[in-house]
């Protein structure tokens, strides 16, 4: 018999969770009688937002603004969930940040500000879940990878650095704390129409879809349902693992015809 997918009693922390992707994610697993953290840096009246549509699911929800690159700001804030919930079930590390710039051209300042939002944020906020979960019988953490955990783009070598880098973390991070009852998965979405990504492009959509196998972009809950799988209990076997988002496009290679 297949298990539901259901989130009843559990708890979740998404970051970057204001907007995008990470607001899909945050809607998708109220959905499934979730309660949720909503983390936003700058953007505190997206989140607000985010936070009135799952309450009016009748779910709990609250915002709580941290940089994740700052380990101080991400003590505070697992502090104020923390403070709210009980126990905390799944953390999504969704934030990130890019800079299109050629490698030649990228300044330092860039560059450490996309690792550290993108990968050193994962780390931090991965290893104060983890440390928690250990004490409270397991639970799911979900990293928002990119088709560049597995294809080189040009003019997005930071970003791509920390996907990349973001992909082996996860496998590591699954390899340690399994032994605690706490899977470590990687959703990697392809072409996904944002905002950002609609700022883009004139015709990102009409662009990427020509690309993609399956013939159109992706969007937000295309990635929310793969991470709301990996938290249920159904996946509790899976960890370590990439899952591209992708409509097939990072399956094929270029070819002359």
């Amino acid at each position: 018999m297949l298990r539901r997918m259901d989130l009843s009693g559990k708890t979740a922390l998404v970051t970057g969770a204001s907007k995008g992707i990470g607001r899909g994610i945050a809607k998708k697993l109220a959905t499934l009688s979730c309660d949720l953290a909503v983390n936003y840096n700058t953007d505190a009246s997206g989140a607000e937002d985010v936070v009135r549509s799952i309450r009016a699911t009748g779910q709990s929800a609250f915002a709580v603004q941290a940089s994740v690159g700052e380990s101080a700001q991400v003590k505070r804030m697992f502090e104020t969930v923390l403070g709210e919930f009980e126990r905390l079930d799944i953390v999504v590390n969704n934030a990130g940040t890019q800079v299109w710039a050629p490698l030649l051209d990228l300044s330092e300042e860039d560059w450490d500000r996309v690792i550290d939002t993108n990968l050193k944020g994962c780390f931090l906020c991965t290893q104060l879940a983890g440390r928690h979960m250990r004490e409270h019988g397991g639970g799911r953490i979900v990293n928002i990878g990119s088709g560049c955990n597995k294809v080189a783009f040009p003019n997005l070598v930071s970003y791509t650095a920390s996907k990349g880098g973001m992909e082996q973390f996860t496998k590591v991070a699954a390899a340690e704390l399994g032994t605690y009852g706490i899977t470590v998965n990687c959703v990697a979405p392809g072409a996904i129409l944002i905002e950002r990504t609609a700022r883009e492009a004139e015709d990102y959509a009409g662009q990427w879809s020509r690309l993609t196998p399956m013939g159109r972009v992706g969007y937000p809950k295309d990635v929310a349902e793969a991470v709301a799988f990996l938290c249920t209990d159904a996946a509790e076997f899976i960890s370590g693992q990439t899952l591209m988002v992708d409509g097939g496009i990072f399956t094929r290679g270029p070819w002359a015809y």
